[in-house]
């Protein structure tokens, strides 16, 4: 028997990141929100990292000028306030629940002593910056070169979760048209347009919620002039 197989030392892809992040200890805390209420707001102490169990969060920014703007959308899995690990002393963001969320607030200090002795949260951790990072560097590329259209269908496919299964599944969250425009750089107008683009040309539909159909994908994988025309 190994030493890893006598230990039973669970692999980074089998860690419970929730079980874990639950577990009662000093410095952690399990906090139900309400639909709209902040967790924390830009400008507020960072001295804690949070992470989502249930819900989805809105990050938005407030400029000098009093202009906000939507910079992202966190889902369960995901952490929020982890700048506070690199130094950073205030909140550059402000995060507020889309829907009913619960999320664990970790102590910094905690948060830091669970990464230096605990190996599998910490590769859980670390595998989780990697991938932040790229998607982060996808949106980037996506802003620099690619048409408002295209952003927006690809904004659309990420919210419904394609690739999941090779099903997307219906944008169940209330997500104004202005909100989209914010997230892709361009005008409310111009979203309008282009959903009801692609409604016609049965891209999506409507029944309640957004559903998101597996033409789009193709569309927009495809170069289709599609996603070309009207710019």
């Amino acid at each position: 028997m190994t030493r890893r197989a006598a230990l039973k030392v669970p692999a980074p892809a089998e860690f419970d990141a929730p079980y874990f992040l639950t577990c009662p200890g000093i410095g952690k805390v399990t906090t139900d929100y309400k639909k709209n209420q902040n967790i924390f707001c830009q400008g507020e102490t960072a001295d804690s990292v949070c992470y989502i169990l249930n819900g989805r969060i809105k990050l938005t920014v407030l400029s000098e000028q009093g202009k906000e703007a939507v910079v992202g959308l966190l889902e369960p899995g995901q952490f929020l306030g982890e700048g506070c690990l690199n130094g950073h002393p205030l909140r550059t963001v402000t995060t507020t629940a889309m829907e009913d969320c619960t999320i664990v607030t970790i102590n910094k200090s905690v948060m830091l002593t669970h990464l230096r002795d605990e190996p599998a949260f910490a590769g859980f951790f670390v595998a989780y910056l990697l991938s932040r990072n790229n998607r982060i560097e996808e949106d980037l590329i996506d802003q620099l070169f690619n048409s408002s259209e295209k952003r927006l269908a690809r904004l659309l496919l990420i919210l419904a979760h394609y690739g999941e299964g090779g099903v997307s599944h219906p944008i169940d969250i209330d997500i104004s048209q202005e909100m989209l425009a914010e997230m892709i750089g361009t005008t409310r107008s111009r979203v309008s347009f282009f959903m009801n683009k692609f409604r016609k040309l049965g891209f999506v539909s409507y029944d309640g919620h957004i559903q998101v159909h597996r033409s789009l994908l193709d569309a927009a994988l495809n170069e289709k002039p599609h996603l070309q025309r009207g710019m």
